[in-house]
């Protein structure tokens, strides 16, 4: 399957993941206020927490290694029958710590925390880096997709008032174990398990727990952030904070699912000796993202301040304050994911992401101790913010001989002034269309998109540029 239909599909699962839960935002909100949000925001914070640390960092490397040994059958089969193994263990481990966080350490959350147990539990047949090291993703899309839908659907239903938060956390809980067994399903006569001795297995567990530090150092500045807001601040500053960034986190899942597609095609590429095409491929990569990045992040800033009320309700008003602010870390998001995706994880040299992504959340964990008491959850943006730039800046130190880095910033620099220009004509027509209603936000989104659109084109017929080769 080609590069661009392996994106749609990851891209369509990735942004159900998220936009789904996005779309039962505005009636939870309204249904249990900012205490409740925080609350909820909190229990599933430390389960995610759980969940990383069952996976182990296959996400990065079961894709990787997978994508290396999927020309031959024989090495393939032993290689995911001594990860899945070693998955197992893990996983399983895990499974026992979260059951006694639940019934040891957690506190009015732990009603709810109980109910996320199936987070753990899924763990211990999530499969989809399997899938996705084979170049696979449309089973994980399509059956992603529909166990979602109906969960949604259940929310709608079964969430009435506060005290049915924990029917929230069950039914995204199960209806993420679902998807991970229907997507494993998928594996059928492309895989076979056969048991090997524990000790294949435990060969991948260092490689695994290297990547392990890099993915856990990186959700300690984009969950343990929540933790700290409500610990220091409240669980109603948290639910702010989290109704912010719960829009931050939907877009950059897009990139993260452009990313994931890419890494195994460019980690085959690597195989075979490829360089020059792939220098062009991180090119035409690099300037797309930022392309899309920062079109996210301006038009975001943009109509923030707008979008919260009218989305989450008027208790919400302020999250459009934090949401402005939170959004420009997708470019470097983005910048950051390209240099990780197709650089440094498929040619093996992990020690540079896990590097940038450690400083990234030391950053964080520095600043929101100092920023958190006195600003509140406006701390906790700006501990992202600086925690983000963090990481594409020590990637560059390191890299800074081998990579194009003055080209990557032209692009920074053109598509920040196209989305400039873009941000500057939608607040100006705010001032025109006072009101604050869906009917003025879309007029104001359309013209963002329109303008942004109209430079980007003209840039490009300009330049002569063109990304087909990415889509090959």
């Amino acid at each position: 399957m080609s590069t661009r239909k392996n994106a749609a599909y990851n891209v369509a699962y990735r942004m159900f993941s998220v936009f789904l839960p996005l779309v039962t935002a505005p009636y939870l909100s309204r249904t249990v206020g900012t205490d409740g949000v925080g609350l909820y925001s909190l229990a599933w914070s430390v389960s995610y927490v759980f969940c990383l640390i069952g996976m182990l960092g296959l996400n990065d490397y079961g894709v990787r290694t997978i994508a290396q040994a999927r020309d031959d059958r024989e090495k393939l089969d032993h290689t995911f029958s001594a990860i899945l193994q070693m998955q197992w263990l893990v996983a399983g481990v895990t499974l026992i710590a979260w059951f006694g966080y639940v019934f040891l350490v957690a506190g009015e959350e732990k009603t709810i925390a109980l109910h996320l147990t199936m987070m753990s539990v899924s763990c211990l047949c999530s499969l989809d880096w399997c899938l996705m090291g084979l170049d696979i993703f449309k089973p994980i899309a399509l059956r992603n997709t529909f166990v979602k839908l109906a969960a949604a659907a259940c929310v709608f239903i079964f969430v009435k008032e506060k005290a049915d938060l924990w029917i929230y956390g069950f039914v995204w809980s199960l209806a993420t174990l679902l998807g991970n067994l229907m997507s494993a399903a998928s594996l059928r006569g492309k895989v076979k398990y056969r048991p090997v001795p524990m000790r294949e297995s435990l060969k991948h567990l260092g490689p695994c727990a290297v990547l392990f530090i890099s993915v856990l150092a990186v959700n300690v500045y984009r969950t343990m952030d929540k933790v700290m807001v409500s610990t220091i601040a409240g669980v109603g500053e948290n639910g702010l904070y989290e109704n912010a960034e719960k829009i931050i986190y939907c877009l950059s899942g897009f990139i993260s699912a452009i990313g994931t597609v890419m890494m195994p095609k460019v980690a085959h590429m690597w195989k075979q000796g490829a360089t020059e095409k792939i220098s062009r491929h991180i090119d035409r990569s690099m300037e797309l993202i930022l392309c899309m990045v920062s079109a996210m992040a301006f038009g975001v800033a943009a109509v923030a301040d707008r979008f919260a009320p009218l989305f989450y309700g008027e208790d919400f008003r302020y999250s459009g304050v934090l949401m402005a602010p939170l959004a420009f870390t997708l470019i470097m998001i983005g910048f950051a994911n390209v240099i990780r995706t197709q650089v440094v994880l498929p040619q093996k040299r992990d020690h540079i992401f896990v590097k940038s992504v450690c400083c990234g959340a030391v950053v964080n964990l520095i600043a929101n101790a100092c920023l958190i008491p006195s600003m509140k959850s406006m701390g906790a943006v700006v501990g992202t913010l600086l925690a983000e730039m963090t990481v594409p800046v020590v990637q560059f130190w390191i890299l800074r001989k081998e990579l194009p880095y003055r080209q990557y910033m032209k692009y920074v620099f053109i598509y920040a002034v196209f989305g400039a220009v873009m941000l500057g004509c939608v607040r100006l027509e705010g001032l025109l269309l006072t009101q604050e209603t869906w009917l003025t936000l879309a007029i104001q989104a359309v013209t963002g998109a329109a303008v942004y659109a109209a430079l980007c084109f003209g840039y490009w017929k300009i330049t002569k540029k063109s990304f087909k080769e990415i889509g090959d």
